[in-house]
């Protein structure tokens, strides 16, 4: 299997996202050889047989090797572990020439960016991503941070990564939750950007899964170097479904749900929004909800109510002054943004997400 990279243009923030099987030597040793370096991994990626090596020949070709592991799980995501990691950082004397390395799937890759954008003001970091879901999404882009009680996501920083190295070698440990958790994403980019990329999803995952990974971060890729830090509105698009879908996490507890199968249940309310708003045809949303369950994710929660997601999504971090920012899609392919969602829409569109109402 050929190796792709995809390169996200920011001007001097520009870097390489790698894609391929047996290419993590190849791309992470030069970039961290006599380099004092973090490694920061969970411990579900501590246990893989394949991060005994990693860390062994990190470790022989850097100036200093620092390990720190974090719980696995959303939980972990919070302003007291990232401080305890600065601590950790400063005890270890890491200087501004240190690199981060962030093995693992969004949590850790949102914290190991945050950590690296906080400490000193900033060093390097390189995400090494195991799971699709960071893969396609989260480790590209330069969104990092943490969640509050208030709120997901509601604490932390735009900062790139020097590289992205997506080793397709790892993904194939994945549990099969985990895996189905990150086609979310590749369905929505399909949905929002390209639908010919969503005919050839929608039926489940093609067995090549580089295609779908180049695919889905070249469509992420033209979105972030055109708006990197979301003033345009542009970048917005890429929020399709997470307004109800970061509700639904919050509500529930995060890590109760994983963020994949939250997103594919707030993708079928914003579909149901999407047609009663902006006119997206009803056999379409169908056709939405069809795909979403081909790739094995949920799509409805029997327990979500109006009255715990409307104050949630009422401080979602994408609000506009007083009205939330929603993303919703007239047709496949195209998006258009609006804060007029009346209430008894929404309120339908959540019974949609709760399995009580048909379409």
């Amino acid at each position: 299997m050929s190796e792709k990279t995809v390169r996200v243009e920011l001007d001097a923030r520009s870097y390489p996202i790698h894609i391929g099987s047996n290419i993590w030597e190849k791309h992470l040793l030069p970039l961290t050889a006599k380099a004092e370096v973090v490694l920061i991994a969970d411990d579900n990626v501590a246990e893989q047989a394949w991060f005994v090596p990693l860390r062994e020949k990190l470790a022989a070709g850097a100036a200093k090797l620092v390990f720190l592991q974090v719980a696995a799980g959303e939980k972990t995501k919070n302003l007291t572990v990232f401080a305890n990691l600065c601590s950790s950082l400063a005890q270890a004397k890491i200087s501004r020439r240190g690199k981060i390395v962030a093995v693992g799937g969004g949590v850790v890759g949102d914290l190991a960016g945050y950590l690296a954008a906080s400490y000193l003001r900033g060093i390097s970091f390189i995400q090494v991503p195991t799971s699709l879901l960071a893969a396609v999404d989260s480790s590209v882009g330069g969104k990092t941070g943490v969640n509050l009680p208030e709120g997901k996501n509601l604490v932390g920083a735009f900062y790139q990564p020097s590289a992205v190295i997506v080793e397709l070698e790892f993904l194939k440990t994945l549990p099969s939750r985990e895996l189905a958790a990150g086609t979310a994403e590749v369905v929505k980019y399909g949905i929002i950007k390209a639908p010919n990329f969503f005919e050839l999803v929608k039926n489940g995952m093609p067995e090549d899964l580089s295609r779908v990974i180049e695919k889905s971060v070249s469509i992420k890729a033209e979105v972030v170097a055109n708006d990197e830090r979301e003033e345009t509105g542009l970048r917005a698009i890429l929020n399709f479904g997470h307004t109800i879908g970061h509700a639904i996490e919050q509500t529930a507890g995060y890590g109760n749900w994983l963020h994949g199968e939250a997103i594919s249940v707030g993708m079928i309310g914003a579909a149901w929004l999407s047609h009663r708003l902006v006119g997206l045809p009803l056999s379409v949303v169908r056709e939405i909800h069809a795909a979403l369950t081909a790739n094995q994710l949920p799509v409805a929660i029997s327990d979500l109510q109006f009255e715990q997601l409307a104050p949630v999504i009422a401080v979602d971090k994408k609000s506009t002054g007083k009205a939330v920012k929603w993303v919703l899609c007239p047709e496949l392919g195209r998006t258009v943004q609006s804060t007029e969602v009346p209430e008894d829409i929404l309120r339908e569109a959540i019974e949609i997400c709760a399995g009580r109402k048909e379409f």
